[in-house]
């Protein structure tokens, strides 16, 4: 069996503090029969088993326990059982950090979810295209994302929250353009210097953002781009621009520092606490995926050894003894922790799909949060889309 190191993908530096996610450590989890092959609990993750936050933990190194990390005392997490916050000193951990605000995990968690949904759901194209309208009706906030459940209740709750973080994504990017024009520039910086004036620990750049309909960590950048250009006479660098939204305390101005600290964490898809969020939970799902093969005996080589060897885009995943699904031959297996809609699939079939099945052969591609059931027509081709981890399978 081909050997295997974990990757350090999900660290991400922040006011001095790393943002990971964690579930509940497995001493506390309780005793529960193996999952039958193709179960709803073999799917995906129970919510009961798993409750997971995204939070500040201060220095500490992860320890691998069965599936998953956990991390030692100190960190903050949510009591599975009535998805609350546990007071200090419960039984659940010795010691509670500063509690964060719950809009930074919005992309990915809501009341303590599981990013391993219990239930992935395929959609068609038309019941895409209904959630899609519906939220071209209303503005991005939480309320709405209750109302887009409440709207479409037999749909995963994992998979809506994936089709709107991308729906959100698209909307910035096709009015970005608009807010990066010198006149939105400067009146953006000169509305935050009068509210500011006024109140300065009042959130005027994020109201100034839900105001304009953009996104808060953004519109942070733009003003904080102006501010320093306006101290240092010139355009500041994307490495400073980066390296102050990631840790807002070494911003020079404190008032400016608070109002930058505000959008990042109330932002749901932008900003460097969701890219940790992203980053962190894409690697989970790499991991689920490598012990759902180490649990079948299929010998693989990982991305990090394929790259050693001089690889320089490969799949997550390649076997080294083929395997057949569906009656498909799958010579390699690519995790996306997302749904899969007509833009990102395409995309991902011109720079990733279709170059690996030129070096590699045909292959799987895992949505882990479902996909539009039209996008999977290339299996003749030799490109095979599920949601989940394949129960039929045949080592050749």
């Amino acid at each position: 069996m081909a050997g295997h190191q974990c990757k350090k993908k999900a660290n991400c530096s922040f006011a001095s503090h790393s943002l990971r996610a964690t579930r509940r450590p497995r001493s506390f989890q309780p005793r529960r029969k193996r999952a039958e092959p193709g179960s709803t609990r073999q799917r995906g993750w129970s919510s009961e088993r798993s409750a997971w936050v995204f939070v500040f933990c201060s220095g500490a190194k992860p320890q691998r326990l069965g599936r998953g990390f956990f991390w030692p005392p100190g960190f903050i997490k949510t009591s599975a059982s009535t998805r609350r916050w546990p007071e200090p000193g419960s039984a659940h951990t010795k010691e509670i950090l500063p509690r964060p605000r719950r809009a930074f995990a919005l992309c990915y968690s809501l009341q303590g979810s599981s990013p391993f949904p219990e239930e992935v759901m395929k959609l068609t194209k038309a019941q895409y295209e209904e959630v899609v309208q519906f939220l071209a009706q209303v503005p991005p906030t939480r309320q709405s994302l209750r109302k887009l459940k409440e709207k479409f209740p037999s749909q995963s709750q994992s998979t809506l929250l994936s089709i709107f973080s991308q729906e959100y994504q698209k909307l910035i990017k096709r009015t970005h353009s608009k807010h990066y024009t010198p006149e939105a520039t400067e009146a953006y910086y000169q509305r935050y210097l009068k509210g500011v004036s006024k109140n300065a620990v009042s959130p005027v750049l994020l109201e100034l953002a839900n105001e304009v309909d953009f996104a808060p960590s953004l519109m942070a950048r733009i003003v904080l781009e102006r501010f320093l250009q306006e101290q240092d006479g010139s355009v500041p660098s994307k490495t400073l621009t980066n390296s102050l939204l990631r840790d807002p305390s070494q911003i020079p101005d404190g008032v400016l520092a608070n109002q930058v600290y505000q959008c990042i964490v109330n932002d749901y898809c932008y900003g460097p606490l969701v890219d940790c969020i992203k980053h962190a939970i894409g690697y989970e799902h790499e991991v689920l995926l490598q012990e759902m093969l180490l649990e079948r005996n299929i010998s693989f080589l990982a991305e990090d050894q394929l790259r050693a060897k001089g690889y320089d885009k490969t799949p997550d995943f390649i076997l080294e003894v083929p395997i057949a699904v569906e009656g498909h031959i799958i010579h390699w297996i690519e995790s996306k922790a997302s749904f899969g809609d007509e833009c990102s699939h395409k995309a991902y079939l011109n720079d990733q799909f279709w170059s690996y099945w030129n070096r590699f052969g045909p292959g799987l591609v895992i949505y882990w949060y479902g996909f539009i059931e039209e996008l999977d027509c290339h299996r003749n081709r030799g490109i095979l889309l599920k949601d989940c981890f394949p129960t039929d399978i045949a080592v050749l």
